[in-house]
């Protein structure tokens, strides 16, 4: 049987994301999120545009989407209910948000130069992917919610994720994502089942 429901998020799983990005004053933010889907070499990112990484995307045009393992939850729950954003916007500051210039110091992460733009990566994290922003998408009005269209510049993968014998080929086996579900962490269960579709994305058979 179903239930017809009014949920008060519509959460059902999705790789956390830390977002860096320039400060106007060129200092560095770091800022979780969890609303990013890729396809082919560009992602799309749901944010807020009263936000601080928001308004540094839409000046700057870059930045660095490192994803964290299941291995750094401490450190992305650390920079729960900060922001870069001073002052303190007032749906922020009512939910209990704190202005905070140093993210990466509040995480315990540190910074590692990017190579092609001038976003901070955070290098405790396997995946980084700098990229520039193609397009930003408005939500419908009175929404504040943007949807940022990026373009994956260059992508930088811990050499423990790649598959055996490998230099492009990720081993998803090896690879466990940080997942916000419903705003609660999760990690990745083991495989479920083959997949057909797999076979097409497979490195190629060597002689």
């Amino acid at each position: 049987m179903h239930k017809t429901i009014n949920p008060n998020i519509l959460y059902f799983g999705t790789p956390v994301v830390l977002i860096g990005t320039r400060n106007e004053d060129g200092s560095n933010n770091l800022a979780p999120m969890s609303s990013a889907w890729w396809l082919n070499a560009s992602c799309m990112l749901g944010m807020s545009s009263r936000s601080q990484t928001v308004q540094n995307l839409l000046r700057e045009r870059e930045c660095v989407l490192n994803l964290p393992s299941e291995a750094q939850v401490s450190a992305v729950d650390r920079l729960a209910l900060f922001t870069g954003r001073n002052p303190v916007p007032p749906t922020k500051a009512e939910r209990g948000y704190r202005y905070e210039p140093d993210k990466f110091g509040i995480a315990d992460l540190a910074i590692q130069p990017s190579e092609l733009v001038r976003a901070p990566r955070v290098a405790e994290c396997p995946v980084q992917l700098e990229a520039t922003v193609a397009q930003i998408h408005p939500f419908e009005a009175p929404s504040s919610l943007v949807a940022i269209e990026v373009k994956i510049e260059r992508v930088h993968i811990a050499e423990e994720l790649l598959m055996d014998g490998e230099e492009h080929y990720i081993d998803p086996v090896k690879w466990k994502p940080l997942i916000m579900n419903f705003c609660h962490y999760f990690g990745l269960g083991g495989k479920v089942h083959p997949s057909r579709l797999a076979s097409i994305f497979a490195p190629p058979a060597r002689d």
